[in-house]
């Protein structure tokens, strides 16, 4: 499963370099999504894959007594979910007013549009 896990991250991660590095912002936007999904997959992974009871003491016991999930990767992977969520919608509305005012979403002609104003 970790093998696999790998490979995705590894495919996640190159898409979106690939994306990120062409002229389209729509695509820089997208290659951006893809790298912060790899990231999130990252962090999952370092944190062990084992299949346990949720990390939930007994009322009896002062110690775990069986295997248990870790939670803190899983808590770090859903705040960096939110976190993403709020830039990916903030990062598609600027893309959206720039396409409005500039009619492009070509970097480069964005760019000679700055430079002839």
């Amino acid at each position: 499963m970790e093998i696999l896990l790998a490979i995705i991250i590894g495919v996640l991660y190159a898409a979106g370099i690939y994306m990120i590095l062409r002229r389209s912002l729509v695509k820089l936007i997208i290659g951006i999504i893809l790298l912060g999904n790899g990231a999130n997959l990252l962090i999952f992974l370092l944190g062990r894959i084992t299949e346990g009871a949720p990390p939930i003491i007994p009322e009896d016991s002062k110690i775990f007594l069986e295997a248990y999930a870790d939670p803190v990767p899983q808590a770090l992977i859903l705040t960096a979910i939110v976190i993403s969520f709020g830039l990916q919608s903030f990062a598609i509305i600027l893309v959206k007013r720039a396409h409005k005012v500039v009619k492009t979403d070509d970097l480069d002609e964005m760019n000679a549009t700055d430079e002839d104003s």
